[in-house]
């Protein structure tokens, strides 16, 4: 027994000395994780690239406008001929207009799509509805943008009579659609990890299906759940293309859905399209947008993470 394990070992032994041995796949060997770590590193790198970018550009705009009056001012006039102004309300207004209705929209609809998919689907119906319902994720913004445009409005009108061409009602709606498919599908994933074991158990105790569902199954998927919401909320604050087609281009601090609005980032679209020169403040102040937009969005993962964190359930 002794002698089979030592030939063994000297087996061993030998195999890795004759790797060694071989020079050629030897520095293969060491190189490999030093690319895929600089592979991996472009992304951060990039991510640094484009902070350092904002932040840069940012301090040239707050040169030229003051902090205070772009922060708390109510009128956007940037290509006003007389003074403009620099005031960020209005675009923030807008785009938590769309959002709010988007919310509204996604959020009934694909917790209802994801309760229905994980409790009450069969497996054959879940491997049709599932992927037809992603399917809506994977249709381009701006197809979403026209069909706002001259499908949901008009029909809107037919109900709203005073409800202009361009208004925050429409893309909201549509926006709202086009985020449905990640609520469904990641509170859909939420649900289905709860064990088996804690539904047969209520089901023991006398609950019914859908008691099951909606006091058991879903305070126990909570934290996959609301992460799901937050990062559709995330996603819909960044749209762009619905918004600048369906939405406008009329910043307004209201509360009024049926008019023009603009959002931030339908602004950012305007003046890229060449409606304001290289180094002019109007050029500084998508940046400025841009980095205000980028604080939304990461204000909305770190409370996804932190949602996610603390209504975890382990099992």
């Amino acid at each position: 027994m002794a002698l089979n394990e030592q030939t063994a070992k000297m087996s061993v032994q030998e195999m890795i000395a004759k790797q060694k041995g071989k020079k050629g796949k030897f520095w293969v060997e060491k190189s490999i994780p030093i690319i895929l770590f600089l592979i991996a590193s472009i992304s951060v790198l990039t991510t640094f690239g484009i902070v350092f970018t904002l932040i840069f550009e940012t301090f040239e705009f707050f040169k030229r406008v003051p902090f205070l009056d772009y922060l708390l001012g109510t009128e956007w006039l940037p290509f006003s001929n007389n003074e403009p102004l620099y005031g960020i309300l209005p675009l923030i207004a807008g785009t938590l207009k769309v959002t709010l209705i988007a919310v509204v929209v996604a959020v009934p609809f694909g917790l209802a799509s994801a309760v229905y998919l994980s409790e009450f689907a069969n497996d054959k119906t879940r491997r049709v509805i599932k992927p037809v319902l992603e399917v809506l994720a994977g249709i381009p913004t701006i197809v979403y943008g026209f069909f706002a445009l001259t499908f949901v409005t008009p029909l809107l009108q037919q109900f709203i009579p005073g409800l202009k061409i361009f208004n925050a009602l429409s893309p909201g709606i549509v926006v709202g659609i086009m985020i449905l498919p990640m609520i469904a599908s990641l509170s859909e994933d939420a649900m289905t990890s709860v064990p088996k074991s804690i539904r047969e158990g209520a089901l023991a105790l006398g609950a019914t299906k859908l008691e099951v569902a909606m006091k058991v199954v879903l305070p126990a998927a909570l934290s996959g759940i609301m992460a799901s919401i937050v990062l559709a909320i995330s996603r819909a604050i960044g749209e762009t293309m619905i918004v600048s087609l369906a939405g406008g281009s009329t910043p307004r601090f209201d509360g009024d859905l049926t008019g023009s609005i603009q959002t931030m980032t339908a602004y950012i679209v305007q003046v890229s399209t060449g409606d304001a020169g290289y180094g002019t403040t109007i050029y500084y102040s998508i940046y400025a947008v841009g980095f205000t937009l980028f604080l939304f969005t990461l204000l909305m993962n770190w409370l996804a993470h932190a949602i996610s964190k603390r209504f975890r359930e382990e099992y």
